[in-house]
């Protein structure tokens, strides 16, 4: 099983990349934005821990900075009705950490904030949540490549909206975000815009 991938980025989007191995193989992963975000820029190299699903169309690769990130991944999509998808949604919104003090504290209307996560499902899916997370409490460090800030706004707005988040409003939370904290990286920007984005909305 493949669980761990190093090589040549030979292509990346907000979801995904595809690494050439030194054996001369090409992966296509699947990632979430704040992996996506990190990753160096077409010819470089970069390494990624991965989880391969099989399921009827075949075998699906996804990556992650982390081994943590992996293993929490793998303990959401154990839990019924929440699939990869789902999965890294919830992990391009959320530090691990973050994750794991939502679940703890059993906080519904956090986990809302992810797209496609509705108030019913999240309120259905915490306390599983949070027995499958119990062992993630701790904090985790967040990947800390830092970018200069026009291209952290800029990869932050384009990950914001591929989530469905309109330009002018994404626009207006990063700007904010990033005059509060100019040294965010892309997932930090995008975490604290999706936080601030949801309490405009409460």
């Amino acid at each position: 099983m493949i669980a761990y991938l190093r090589g040549e980025l030979l292509e990346k989007t907000d979801k995904g990349c595809l690494i050439l191995t030194p054996s001369g193989v090409g992966y296509e992963l699947t990632v979430s934005t704040g992996t996506a975000a990190n990753l160096p820029g077409k010819g470089e190299q970069v390494s990624l821990f991965v989880h391969a699903q099989t399921g009827e169309d075949g075998t699906r690769l996804f990556g992650f900075d982390t081994s943590e990130d992996r293993r929490v991944f793998r303990a959401m999509i154990e839990i019924p009705k929440l699939g990869p998808k789902t999965a890294l949604s919830m992990l391009s919104c959320f530090a691990v950490h973050e994750l794991a003090s939502i679940a703890a504290r059993e906080d519904a209307t956090a986990l809302s904030q992810v797209p496609g996560i509705g108030k019913k499902s999240a309120q259905r899916m915490i306390l599983e949540l949070k027995y499958a997370l119990a062992d993630f409490s701790s904090a985790v460090s967040i990947p800390s490549g830092k970018a200069p800030a026009g291209s952290v706004y800029r990869d932050a707005l384009a990950a914001l909206t591929n989530l469905g988040y309109a330009e002018s409003e994404a626009g207006q939370m990063l700007r904010e975000a990033l005059e509060a904290e100019p040294d965010l990286d892309v997932a930090q920007a995008i975490r604290t815009s999706l936080k601030k984005i949801a309490a405009m909305k409460a």
